[in-house]
């Protein structure tokens, strides 16, 4: 007689859908990820970005001391962060917002980042006949070194479906209490890793912001195609899958939000090219979905700012940026308040 064989057993891989999730639910377990060189150079071919402190080592010693190198470009870090809080979103639908982030000391490349993801709030979508029942989640996310130094901490609203055939899970959270206001003592500690007197004697032809009014709109001319959508999502360990997968997208793929952000940033960099670096999001608000093949036109508008001990300034910006699509129509995508630094 033969030998009995125990039945094979099949595990689906994917994340936890709306009704798997309970506030107070931690991801502490993502690959942690050193930034190398390699890492940065793949991040600059796709979003491009013209941040001095990142592209020149020698002015990040400078500047920051230490002679560890280049700075890691600010989004390469919070595509890292992002990325690795996506294990609660592998099935996400959509990513509406961004709250209160700030950047609490500046990252150099071969630093090691490491990301804990907390369920905050939660709340059920209204139920719609012949629509995919979804709901809200808000995830904080705090990012450290590899030194347990404060990196990121931020919030992040995605939405998610229902498990089939799930019934109400009651969730009714309100999400209007994460406004996004930014704390003014953590917003001068951020930017006093830095020495703006180094930067602007290595810079004395620069303008910083000398002469740009509170108000000043520039219209960045000449758009950025969307390119390499999947490679950034790899790169950064995003592993939500309508970044990847068509079908998990309803048939097209849809570029991970971060992407979007930093081309808007690189766009920044060229209408204010000696910024410093970007310390804080008060809030960035994906308005539309960005597919590959769009070309992406901003505005950066000078909202106001606040001088620094040192003789620089806390800037607030706003980046509004328009998705061309292929047929030529033209639509809003994203909405990004921030905070830059100026010498």
């Amino acid at each position: 007689m033969p030998e009995s064989v125990d039945p094979v057993t099949t595990v689906t891989v994917a994340g936890p859908h709306f009704d798997d999730l309970a506030v107070g639910d931690v991801l502490d377990a993502a690959p942690t990820q050193t930034l190398t060189p390699g890492v940065a150079a793949a991040h600059q071919a796709i979003l491009g970005g013209r941040w001095r402190l990142s592209l020149d080592a020698p002015l990040a010693d400078a500047v920051l001391g230490h002679g560890d190198g280049a700075l890691a470009s600010p989004a390469l870090v919070c595509d890292v962060a992002i990325g690795q809080s996506t294990g609660f979103t592998q099935r996400v639908r959509a990513n509406l917002f961004y709250r209160g982030l700030v950047l609490h000391r500046p990252v150099r490349i071969g630093d090691t980042l490491r990301t804990v993801t907390r369920v905050e709030a939660l709340r059920e979508n209204r139920r719609r006949e012949g629509r995919e029942p979804t709901g809200l989640v808000v995830l904080r996310i705090t990012t450290v070194d590899q030194e347990d130094r404060p990196v990121l901490d931020f919030r992040r609203c995605a939405m998610l479906p229902l498990s089939p055939g799930a019934a109400p899970t009651g969730h009714a959270d309100d999400l209007d209490r994460f406004s996004g206001d930014l704390d003014g003592d953590a917003l001068r500690a951020a930017a006093s890793g830095f020495d703006l007197a180094a930067y602007r004697a290595a810079l004395p032809t620069a303008r910083h912001l000398g002469g740009v009014a509170d108000g000043t709109v520039f219209d960045v001319q000449g758009g950025d195609v969307v390119t390499s959508a999947p490679e950034l999502a790899r790169l950064s360990l995003n592993v939500a899958a309508v970044h990847h997968d068509a079908a998990a997208a309803g048939g097209r793929r849809l570029v991970y939000g971060g992407h979007t952000i930093g081309l808007a940033a690189a766009q920044i960099t060229r209408a204010l090219p000696d910024l410093v670096t970007v310390v804080a999001w008060e809030g960035c608000d994906h308005v539309g979905p960005v597919h590959e093949g769009d070309t992406l036109h901003g505005t950066v508008e000078v909202v106001g700012r606040e001088p620094t001990a040192d003789g620089g300034a806390l800037v607030r910006l706003r980046s509004r940026v328009r998705a061309r699509r292929a047929d030529g129509t033209d639509d809003d995508v994203l909405d990004w308040r921030l905070v830059a630094l100026s010498a």
